[in-house]
């Protein structure tokens, strides 16, 4: 059944990378799918409260980091909300994997819309998926942090040791 829940939050993470690609926007209701699928599964795998506080921490600083990076306008507010999400996913354990993942992604993808722009103003009639690109519709950068969100969906949950509980 855990692993249903991991297909069901894959695609949503997709959806999520689609959305963000031809409308930049992640909408609402796909981020709060995907946090409630992380509490589903965490419930399938028999999650204890140490494990559940290291993804708690690991999603709770990356909020405070994306919410001070859109507070400066580098990112979107989406942006910061799947985050969120995605380190939730990681957890502590994960989270230096994961975040190098969508930093090298991001800079692929940021790459990726400078050559656009360039191709752009030399091209008449461009193609759809280079117009997708296009600078002036800023950065998707929903789709590195949801390839960061398939690496932490596929992370083991339980990675941590399980403390006594006194």
């Amino acid at each position: 059944m855990a692993y249903l829940v991991k297909v069901a939050a894959c695609w949503v993470v997709i959806a999520l990378a689609v959305s963000d690609l031809r409308f930049r926007r992640l909408p609402n209701l796909s981020v709060a799918a995907l946090a409630a699928l992380y509490c589903v599964h965490a419930f399938l795998a028999g999650s204890h409260a140490p494990e559940l506080a290291a993804h708690a921490v690991a999603g709770g600083i990356a909020f405070a980091v994306a919410a001070v990076m859109w507070r400066f306008g580098w990112i979107a507010g989406g942006d910061a909300k799947l985050a969120a999400v995605v380190f939730w996913w990681a957890g502590l354990a994960h989270a230096a994997g994961v975040f190098f993942t969508v930093s090298v992604c991001g800079l692929v993808i940021g790459l990726a819309v400078l050559t656009a722009g360039a191709m752009l103003r030399r091209v008449a009639h461009a193609p759809l998926w280079l117009t997708s690109l296009a600078p002036s519709r800023g950065v998707p950068y929903g789709i590195a942090l949801a390839l960061g969100g398939l690496q932490a969906v596929w992370a083991p949950v339980t990675s941590m040791p399980h403390w006594p509980v006194a």
